[in-house]
């Protein structure tokens, strides 16, 4: 990553953000005065007190400190050549004013100082928000908006199967999938088993067919199951606000798998205008979810990162190491980008199903005794390396070259592979 020191930057600023105004704290890098101020969060004021900014310090760099990585002062800011933005930990900054506070005061200008302080002294330990080009920042919303829309038609899905079994249960019988239109529609349609049941045979099979359920045998079960169910209560006391609330439900869950499905639309038409496609559709068991994901973790920058342990640190991959006397002892990284960490994690388990050696990994660390989440990490800690490289030498990934390369090298884990 690139360096920068306080002797890069005519003025130090620290932003104390709130929802509706901004406090301010500004100290010329050669100077011992500090300057107070509060610019309200409107596109207007932000941009006036930008170029503000700029008039004062012509053709002079700007640093500018705040306890955001995102969001929409960050956004406003990032357009402006002549700043600088430097991101530092909230508890980083709450740690520093309880040292330094003992009585706990708080308030946002002392924030902002604070902030200017820590830059002022540590500013080569901060992280510098360097914007990737539109199209990876545009790709990067969408992996993560559609992973949070996925989220929340699992919790929407957990609430009407568990509502469903108050009084309804033979329905999730019929249906393995639940994340589908037939599945929603058919609830809609028939949202109790007294109302099903009076359905035709030939109404039922319309519906089926109309839905691309074509397979006979699975639909002549449903209609014989439906026939023969028993109700679980007829209780309308039960079976009535159970209704209505899956009613609510599943209109609520029908709208996220229409929104799911116009993502990943606008996702694949992203994806495929990237040049590093090619690398991250070599990637073992990335897929069409993941691989976009994978891209968007590594960015186009070269020179974002200096070696692959940079890019295993901030993503929270790497263990911390503690020590203290003879003990020593690691732990989970608990401050990282928790969306990046997730797509490691997650690509990291499902290649054991398409990657040889991942697999024999897994097997050998599980025959050690390690629990399946360490292993995971553990694995993601690997490819995080493996892909650094051909992410850096614009190479796709070759199952083959790397066996080849574990076979040279004498490896141990090729050797249990074909023990076991």
């Amino acid at each position: 990553m690139k360096g920068y020191n306080v002797d890069n930057f005519a003025v130090l600023i620290g932003i104390d953000w709130a929802d509706k105004k901004h406090d301010i704290c500004e100290h010329p890098t050669h100077s011992e005065k500090y300057h107070y101020s509060i610019i309200k969060h409107k596109p207007e004021a932000l941009h006036e007190w930008a170029m503000s900014l700029k008039q004062r310090y012509p053709n002079q760099k700007i640093a500018i400190v705040c306890e955001l990585k995102k969001g929409p002062l960050i956004y406003a800011l990032a357009k402006y050549d002549h700043l600088t933005l430097f991101t530092a930990n909230p508890s980083t900054v709450a740690k520093y004013r309880e040292a330094f506070t003992p009585s706990g005061a708080k308030d946002d200008p002392s924030d902002a100082f604070i902030q200017v302080e820590i830059l002022a002294l540590h500013m080569n330990k901060l992280t510098v928000i360097e914007p990737e080009s539109v199209a990876i920042r545009s790709l990067s919303q969408l992996v993560e908006y559609r992973r949070s829309l996925v989220q929340d038609s699992v919790d929407l899905s957990n609430k009407f199967t568990a509502t469903l079994k108050n009084y309804y249960p033979q329905v999730l019988e019929w249906f393995g999938e639940k994340d589908t239109m037939i599945f929603c529609d058919f609830i809609q349609k028939w949202p109790s088993l007294a109302k099903v049941k009076k359905a035709r045979k030939q109404t039922l099979l319309d519906f089926f067919n109309n839905h691309n359920s074509h397979y006979s045998d699975i639909n002549n079960a449903r209609i014989i199951s439906i026939k023969n169910a028993m109700p679980l209560t007829e209780d309308k006391g039960v079976i009535e606000p159970n209704q209505m609330l899956v009613e609510v439900l599943i209109a609520q869950f029908k709208v996220l798998l229409k929104g799911i499905e116009q993502l990943d639309k606008a996702i694949k038409s992203a994806y495929k205008t990237q040049r590093d496609k090619v690398i991250f559709d070599s990637l073992p068991g990335a897929g069409p979810q993941l691989a976009p994901r994978l891209l968007v973790a590594f960015g186009c920058n070269r020179d974002r990162y200096y070696d692959a342990s940079e890019l295993q640190k901030y993503a929270g991959i790497a263990p911390v190491i503690e020590r203290s006397g003879k003990k020593m002892w690691t732990h989970w990284r608990y401050s990282c980008p928790t969306f990046l960490r997730q797509t490691f994690v997650e690509w990291a388990g499902f290649s054991i199903r398409y990657s040889f050696w991942a697999k024999a990994y897994y097997e050998q660390q599980k025959s050690k005794g390690k629990p399946h989440n360490s292993i995971i990490r553990s694995l993601a800690f690997k490819w995080i390396r493996i892909v650094f490289r051909c992410w850096k030498t614009n190479t796709p990934y070759d199952e083959s070259k790397y066996l080849e390369a574990l076979k040279r090298r004498g490896s141990p884990l090729l050797k249990f592979a074909i023990t076991s």
